[in-house]
């Protein structure tokens, strides 16, 4: 079993999706899009950080860039980072 993380950060809308007797609780948004795409396109053992992200982080994350990724959903190529290591 492999799995891959996708990270964004940004703003989304919360709240109740759907009607009377048929709803659920969700987070839609670009933020929320990014995050899953940036998730289906990480390898196993794998954390991609959307640029934003990172530049929250920079300070205590070893990351490489991956540019110039195609995401579904995307019109233009998404920049990205893949985390090496936490730093202390």
């Amino acid at each position: 079993l492999g799995l891959g993380v996708g990270i964004a950060t940004g703003y989304a809308t919360l709240g109740r999706i759907g009607f009377e007797r048929r709803y659920e609780y969700a987070a839609i948004g670009n933020v929320v899009n990014l995050a899953a795409r940036l998730s289906g396109a990480a390898g196993p053992g794998e954390i991609l950080l959307s640029r934003r992200t990172h530049a929250a982080v920079e300070d205590s994350v070893v990351a490489e860039p991956v540019e110039n990724l195609e995401l579904k959903g995307f019109s233009r190529p998404v920049d990205a980072v893949r985390a090496i290591e936490m730093l202390p």
